[in-house]
C-alpha cells in the first residue's frame, strides 16, 4: 500500500512531494517542481491551502494517519488502501 508524508503551513504553499513523488498525483494537485535556492534536491508545491490539497487527496482515496508540527510547519502523514 503506498503512503505519502505532506509537509504543510496552515497557509499556502503548500508542499506536497519531492523529486520522487508520483508525477501522476503530483500532476492531479496541479503541482509544480521546484529548487530552492540552496537546497540539493527538488520539491513539488501548490499554491492551496492544506485543507484543499488533503480533500483533493480524500477523493482517490488517501487518509490521515498522523499530524505534527515542526516549528510552525504542520507535517500530514497519509496511507492509500
Amino acid at each position: 500500500s503506498p503512503a505519502l508524508c505532506l509537509s504543510l503551513q496552515e497557509v499556502g504553499p503548500t508542499m506536497v512531494g519531492d523529486e520522487h513523488s508520483d508525477p501522476s498525483l503530483m500532476s492531479f494537485l496541479g503541482a509544480t517542481k521546484r529548487n530552492m535556492l540552496g537546497n540539493h534536491f527538488w520539491e513539488y508545491y501548490v499554491n492551496d491551502a492544506p485543507r484543499i490539497v488533503l480533500n483533493k487527496l480524500e477523493s482517490c482515496g488517501y487518509r490521515v494517519v498522523s499530524m505534527t508540527g515542526v516549528g510552525q510547519t504542520l507535517v500530514w502523514c497519509l496511507h492509500k488502501e
